[in-house]
C-alpha cells in the first residue's frame, strides 16, 4: 500500500489530468455548451476533494489495508464516471 503523501499526489494528478481535458475540450469543440463543461469541471472538483478528505480521515473500524483499496477502487470508477460525461459532452 502507498503511504497517505503518495496517495493524495495520485489524486491531485488525476483531477488536474481531468481539469486539462475539459479546458481542451472547451477549445477543440467550440458547439459544447459552456454550462456542461463547467459541470463536469464542479465534479472534477468536488471528486478531488471529496477523495483527499477521505484519506486524511479513514473510516474507523475498516482494516487500512482494505479501506485504502477500496478507496483506490472508487476512485478509478469515480474518475471513469467523468471521463463518460466528458465524451457524452463531445
Amino acid at each position: 500500500m502507498a503511504n497517505k503523501r503518495q496517495l493524495k499526489k495520485t489524486i491531485n494528478m488525476m483531477a488536474g489530468d481531468l481539469l486539462v481535458e475539459c479546458v481542451v475540450t472547451k477549445h477543440i469543440n467550440q458547439e459544447a455548451r459552456q454550462e456542461d463543461i463547467d459541470n463536469v469541471m464542479v465534479s472534477v472538483l468536488r471528486m478531488q476533494d471529496d477523495f483527499i478528505c477521505r484519506v486524511s480521515h479513514p473510516e474507523p473500524g475498516i482494516p487500512a489495508g482494505k479501506y485504502f483499496k477500496i478507496l483506490r477502487e472508487e476512485l478509478a470508477k469515480c474518475a471513469d464516471e467523468i471521463v463518460n460525461q466528458l465524451y457524452a459532452i463531445v
